[in-house]
């Protein structure tokens, strides 16, 4: 079953958290589960970003987290954020076209 992952967090620090993931994506390459990850800018509330990471099942997405380099990316871009970020984590029941 398909699984999405939405991690929403505040910074200030939006230029440096982009540049990491830059570095994780090249890093992962060949490696990662994630089939796709999509960077949000909340419009109603400056400084709140949303990413959304789709899996082909939640078990995929575990080994991503289990990465070295996501564990290492996770704990620097903790560092950048203003708060704990908050994280949900989805079981996909249909899609539309």
């Amino acid at each position: 079953m398909p699984f999405i992952q939405i991690i929403e967090y505040r910074t200030n620090r939006a230029d440096e958290i982009d540049q990491l993931a830059a570095e994780w994506a090249q890093a992962t390459e060949g490696k990662r589960t994630a089939t796709r990850s999509t960077q949000c800018v909340d419009r109603d509330n400056p400084g709140t970003r949303v990413l959304i990471a789709e899996f082909p099942s939640y078990e995929e997405a575990m080994r991503n987290s289990e990465l070295p380099e996501t564990r290492a990316l996770a704990e620097k871009i903790a560092k950048l954020c203003d708060g704990p970020p908050i994280f949900r984590n989805l079981d996909v029941a249909s899609t539309l076209v």
